[in-house]
């Protein structure tokens, strides 16, 4: 492998990028024309565009995407995640190319990559599972009966795709009918398949993923959990890695369980590369449940490598290049004494809280990150960069890590006072509101606690003077930023906003 060509944009584009150079390797990025001036786009070595902004007709084209390689004599391909990241038929075009793809074979993909075959491959190597039904075809019939056989509430899910969409809670019978044929066209819109599986409701879930890395020679390391139990309409917001449930050493044993069904599932799937497995714990049950394998890198992976020292994206890269996977002995054997200390992420988009979590679009007028020890920032922009409609409103991820959980937290409040953005509105100020909520400091949230929670949540307006000065100030000097400056953590200057008390 000497020259990557890396699918993506954004974050996670400049994130390959620079694993890659630190490796040697050359570096090719692809760009939209929305994208043309983009950070990842300057960063590489080389760039190649891909024309229209649309994703259909740019970062989805597997076509262009095989030209850009042929025209720059990039011998890999690295997804990122999104887009064609796990899509199989690209995996096996690129093989048939002659070109290495750093990720799992179309064979895992397929295996693992929708719903119901993920979860009858988990019954068989005996993962435990939420009691469901789970059958290609199924029809609405059966579908029916079996939410009648397992008893309501009850969940159906689509068997493609994932990010909550194509998921619909159903309580009560007369409910069924409608939420299938609303759940059914989400997930033929979204994904092109429309097949549904049924599930028994968990009540109060927490969301716990492990992270695992195979290589070609048949060994697999699980490197820990990571707790997404805060999201938004099943978006995840905050992660944070060890999970602050197995700090109750009685609850160890369901991680044992987690770590041995990952590595039974990667082995039986034969997967090679990076991988997420992801699980719920029932309260009520006290127990783990398989969900679903996301066969790629996670948004949320700088938690696992700040805890393991493990460069997730580089092994991507070693693996696919055929080599063996080298960690120490404790990491291999998933003794949690190897864990360093914690780690929290936080996602910041370009939307606004305020107004139903509105997405947005626009011009950074002014852009300055924290930094410091243990603060770690991931981002595809900068000052004057334009955020596109086209694409996600992931703006950045702010890591921060410390020797606990608590010292964690506070580093990231303070990291994300320090992070201030003009021209877009934010949810930062959403997010510290968050991290400050008694529940999220205990460690007790469940995946429903933030539309339960913060719904009411308005921004505050008791801004320090000196502050709403400068809001007028930048309110009257552009048009863009009268209609962006919602409070201090829209401001891209030398002020920040101290912690009251």
């Amino acid at each position: 492998m000497k020259t990557l060509l890396v699918a993506n944009r954004g974050e996670i584009a400049v994130r390959v990028i620079r694993a890659a150079r630190e490796m040697g390797l050359r570096t090719v990025a692809v760009a939209s024309e929305a994208d043309a001036h983009a950070a990842h786009a300057k960063f590489a070595d080389t760039v190649v565009d891909l024309g229209p902004s649309d994703s259909r007709e740019s970062y989805l084209r597997t076509d262009k995407i095989l030209a850009a390689c042929r025209e720059t004599g990039a011998d890999a391909v690295h997804p990122g995640y999104g887009f064609l990241s796990e899509n199989a038929d690209f995996a096996e075009a690129c093989e048939a190319a002659g070109i290495t793809f750093v990720g799992p074979p179309a064979s895992a993909m397929r295996a693992l990559g929708a719903k119901i075959p993920a979860k009858e491959l988990a019954r068989s190597c005996g993962v435990p599972t939420v009691p469901g039904f789970f059958e290609a075809g199924a029809s609405d019939m059966q579908l029916r009966d079996a939410a009648d056989a397992i008893g309501y509430p009850i969940m159906l899910k689509a068997s493609a795709g994932g990010g909550g969409r194509g998921m619909r809670i159903v309580r009560i019978r007369d409910e069924f009918d409608a939420a299938l044929s609303l759940a059914r066209s989400e997930a033929v819109s979204a994904f092109g398949d429309g097949a549904m599986m049924v599930e028994k409701l968990v009540q109060s879930p927490r969301h716990i993923e492990v992270q695992l890395l195979a290589d070609r020679h048949g060994n697999v390391a699980v490197l820990f959990e990571r707790e997404c139990s805060v999201q938004r309409r099943h978006q995840k917001l905050i992660e944070e890695a060890p999970s602050p449930l197995f700090a109750d050493p009685s609850k160890l044993h369901l991680w044992e369980t987690m770590r041995r069904s990952a590595i039974e599932l990667a082995k039986a799937a034969g997967y090679v590369g990076a991988g997420t497995v992801e699980f719920i714990y029932d309260p009520e049950a006290e127990a783990v449940y398989f969900l679903e394998v996301n066969a790629r890198l996670q948004v949320e992976h700088p938690v696992t490598e700040q805890i393991t020292g493990v460069d997730l994206v580089q092994w991507q890269l070693r693996i696919a290049d055929g080599e063996r996977l080298d960690l120490t002995p404790s990491l291999f054997a998933g003794d949690r004494s190897a864990i360093r200390g914690h780690a929290v992420e936080v996602r910041v988009v370009s939307e606004d809280p305020a107004r139903g979590f509105m997405p947005a679009s626009g011009r950074l007028l002014g852009w300055a990150e924290p930094s410091g020890p243990g603060i770690r920032v991931d981002t595809g922009y900068g000052p004057g960069a334009e955020v596109p409609r086209f694409y996600d409103s992931l703006l950045a991820k702010a890591i921060t890590s410390g020797e606990t959980r608590n010292a964690a937290i506070r580093r990231m409040e303070d990291a994300l006072l320090d992070f201030h953005i003009l021209g877009v509105p934010t949810n930062i100020e959403f997010m510290l509101t968050v991290l400050e909520h008694p529940a999220f400091l205990a460690g007790t949230v469940d995946t429903g606690f933030v539309d339960r929670e913060m719904s009411g949540w308005k921004p505050r307006e008791d801004l320090p003077p000196v502050l709403g000065a400068l809001c007028r100030v930048f309110k009257t000097a552009d048009t863009d930023a009268k209609r962006a400056v919602a409070g201090p953590w829209a401001l891209a200057d030398g002020w920040r906003v101290a912690r009251s008390g």
